[in-house]
């Protein structure tokens, strides 16, 4: 799963990688994104993609209230396309979720180890993402969130979760944000598996595990002699 992750760097690098224009949106770095937080997606727009901050956490556009959210923070891309929280979102609102890596605890209950996984080159990653418009009809607003797709784990952090966020590079991120109608494409047409062997982890520090902590020593590797 992906139940936290970072996103620090500089808005060029995202363009660079993505195709995004900056211009209208200052981002501000985060390394300790938590679900029900504001944080930077990606959409295609009219003109080309652009970024959007979006509460994390999809709500059904059926929704009663926003609590559904806090459990729709990832989505299962074996089954994302036939669930009835996402299986909209799926066809027509698909974004790319920016990040410069995610947090996996290992360990047992009450001595968890937190570990941050990174792309080996340090570049950005790009998260598969959902997005929704949920309308708020006590205040009258509306309300856009989104979830973070997951599949099996493999490549050299397989060992530390199950699962992983499904990952997108600059091609198949155009591939993916293509879906809009009756046949987007499949993940499986993705081949996103390969991604996990540019991958690398360390040891953090257990600050990160509350969610008000918010510093870019959260993402320093440990000493080896430290535990």
């Amino acid at each position: 799963m992906c139940g936290r992750f970072a996103f620090y760097s500089a808005a060029e690098a995202v363009s660079d990688l993505f195709g995004v224009d900056d211009s209208g949106l200052s981002v501000r770095p985060q390394y300790n994104i938590a679900p029900t937080d504001r944080a930077a997606v990606i959409r295609p727009e009219a003109d080309g993609h652009a970024l959007a901050m979006l509460r994390w956490g999809l709500v059904p556009f059926w929704a009663k209230d926003l609590a559904i959210g806090n459990r729709m923070i990832n989505a299962r891309s074996e089954t994302v396309a036939e669930k009835p929280a996402f299986r909209a979102a799926f066809k027509q609102r698909r974004c790319i979720v920016p990040a410069d890596g995610y947090y996996e605890w290992t360990g047992s209950k009450g001595n968890k180890q937190p570990h941050y996984i990174t792309r080996g080159d340090g570049k950005p990653i790009g998260f598969a993402g959902l997005w929704e418009r949920w309308h708020d009809k006590a205040n009258d607003d509306h309300v856009e969130t989104f979830t973070i797709l997951t599949q099996p784990s493999s490549g050299p952090i397989g060992h530390l979760h199950h699962r992983m966020p499904v990952m997108l590079d600059d091609v198949t991120a155009e591939y993916w944000l293509a879906g809009d109608g009756e046949n987007p494409p499949a993940l499986r047409e993705l081949k996103v598996d390969d991604y996990a062997e540019v991958l690398t982890s360390w040891r953090v520090s257990k600050t990160v595990n509350n969610a008000r902590n918010e510093s870019p020593d959260l993402v320093e590797r440990l000493p080896d002699d430290e535990h």
